[in-house]
């Protein structure tokens, strides 16, 4: 995603009125995501590629998430390092499905501190408000970075940053950014890049691109059951 063009600047969190008020119109718009991304599938490609080792993998799955918010994935094909797919593809995929089912995680005031920053132009002629965000505690799943809320709807259009707790002793650091786009009043995740660097191979570089975001509303749960996680 290019970056935008600030064009404005406001003051410190909700001691703002008009900041106060982008903050509730977003916690109200995100209630609904919440509740019709529940029901539904969408295709997700996944491309992993460890540098130094010379690995890579491209998985290629159908993500549902149920209509009580359980994450799983049918694995319609995969391309590359078998270790990539389980030591790196997989087990993101493991840490994805714990993480959203806990609202701790949700980037609320309850869990982070929220900075105004400015409103910003974006390439195709919108606007978008930009906040810093803040955990207010050091948990694994929070991070420290930046959202932007589509200006017309308040909705999360893009979100970036570090993760302040490593999930795990081996990785140094975890850095991200998420795209989304608007569809019948709800932010669908459109693209996602992280880096990861870590204690043992080094740089792990991971990418995912989602389409055909489609309403389940009779899904197979049996065939959605097919992914191995490693043990």
């Amino acid at each position: 995603m290019v970056a935008p063009a600030y064009v404005g600047n406001a003051g410190e969190g909700s001691d703002d009125p008009e900041t106060a008020q982008i903050i509730n119109k977003y916690l109200t718009a995100s209630q609904a995501p919440s509740n019709a991304l529940r029901g539904v599938s969408m295709e997700v490609e996944i491309s992993a590629s460890v540098p130094e080792l010379q690995k890579h993998g491209k998985l290629h799955a159908l993500q549902n998430i149920s209509k009580l918010g359980q994450i799983t994935y049918k694995v319609m094909g995969f391309q590359g390092d078998d270790t990539v797919k389980k030591d790196v593809i997989a087990r993101y995929l493991s840490a994805e499905q714990q993480s959203k089912s806990d609202n701790r995680m949700a980037v609320t005031p309850a869990n982070y501190k929220f900075k105004f920053k400015g409103k910003q132009k974006l390439p195709e002629g919108k606007a978008a408000y930009a906040f810093q965000v803040s955990p207010r505690k050091k948990a694994v799943g929070l991070f420290k970075g930046e959202i932007w809320l589509d200006a017309d709807t308040c909705l999360l259009i893009f979100e970036k940053g570090r993760l302040v707790k490593n999930p795990t002793v081996f990785f140094r650091q975890v850095d991200f950014e998420r795209a989304f786009e608007i569809k019948n009043g709800v932010s669908i995740p459109q693209h996602m890049s992280t880096v990861i660097d870590t204690r043992l191979v080094g740089r792990i570089e991971l990418n995912i691109d989602y389409s055909n975001f489609e309403s389940d509303t009779d899904p197979d749960r049996s065939a959605l059951s097919t992914m191995l996680w490693p043990q």
